[in-house]
C-alpha cells in the first residue's frame, strides 16, 4: 500500500499511543528515570521528525525481517482498543470524568474489533451501529466536561470545543468512508486508515482534558 505523509504520521502517533507508551509504562515500574528518558527522547524526535516512531519500528521489523508477515495499519487498530495507560487516562475522579474515561475505553474497543468484523456483514452492521452510540455517548460526555470548565477559563473551554469539532470532523469521514466500503468491498484498508484516525481523536481529546482541565 502507498502510503502518504498523512497516514504515516497517523502510524507514528498510534505506534506512541499504543506500543511506546504501554511499554515505557511498564518500564516505568522498575526504572522510572530510565522510562521518561526514553519518553522524552522519543517524543522530542517525533516532533522534530514527524513520523519517525513508525521510521523506528519498521526499522526494527525489518530488521527482524517480520516486517511483511503482518499488516501494521490492522495491528494499530486492533492494539488500539486493547492498550490501556495512564498517559491517557484522565485522573480526576469527579464522576462527570470517569465517564469520559469510559466512553473513550468503550468506543476504541469497538472500533479495534473491525478487523475482525468487516468481512461479516450482517456483524459488521451491528458494529456500525454500536460505534455511532459510542461516538454520541462520548460527545455527550466531552459536552458534559466542558459544561464543568469555569465560566471564567473561555480559554481551556475554547481549545476543548475545538478538539470535539474536530473529532465530529473524523467521525463524518469515518461515516464516509463506511459507505465508500459498501459500494466496493475493497476498501477495507482505507476503513482501517479511518478508524486509527478515530482513535487518534479519542486519544487527542483525553490528553486535552488532561492537560487544561488536570
Amino acid at each position: 500500500m502507498t502510503m502518504g505523509d498523512s497516514n504515516k504520521n497517523l502510524y507514528a502517533k498510534m505506534i506512541v499511543d499504543v506500543v511506546l507508551g504501554p511499554v515505557l509504562e511498564r518500564l516505568e515500574k522498575k526504572d522510572v528515570s530510565a522510562a521518561q528518558t526514553l519518553r522524552a527522547a522519543f517524543t522530542k524526535v517525533d516532533n522534530t521528525l514527524p513520523g519517525f516512531a513508525y521510521d523506528y519500528v519498521k526499522g526494527v521489523l525489518k530488521k527482524a525481517e517480520i516486517h511483511d508477515k503482518f499488516d501494521l495499519c490492522e495491528t494499530l487498530l486492533r492494539l488500539g482498543g486493547s492498550q490501556d495507560c495512564e498517559e491517557l487516562r484522565i485522573s480526576r475522579q469527579e464522576p462527570t470524568f470517569q465517564e469520559l474515561n469510559k466512553c473513550a475505553t468503550a468506543l476504541k474497543k469497538i472500533l479495534s474489533r473491525i478487523p475482525e468484523q468487516i468481512y461479516d456483514r450482517k456483524q459488521f452492521l451491528e458494529t456500525i451501529k454500536e460505534i455511532a452510540s459510542a461516538i454520541k455517548r462520548l460527545l455527550d460526555a466531552v459536552n458534559r466536561v466542558i459544561a464543568e470548565v469555569p465560566a471564567a477559563d473561555n480559554g481551556s473551554k475554547q481549545i476543548l470545543e475545538d478538539r470535539k469539532k474536530e473529532f465530529v470532523r473524523y467521525s463524518k469521514k469515518f461515516s464516509n468512508m463506511l459507505k465508500e466500503f459498501f459500494r466496493d468491498t475493497n476498501q477495507n484498508q482505507s476503513v482501517f486508515i479511518s478508524a486509527n484516525y478515530l482513535i487518534y481523536q479519542t486519544n487527542l481529546i483525553l490528553r486535552t482534558v488532561k492537560q487544561e482541565c488536570c
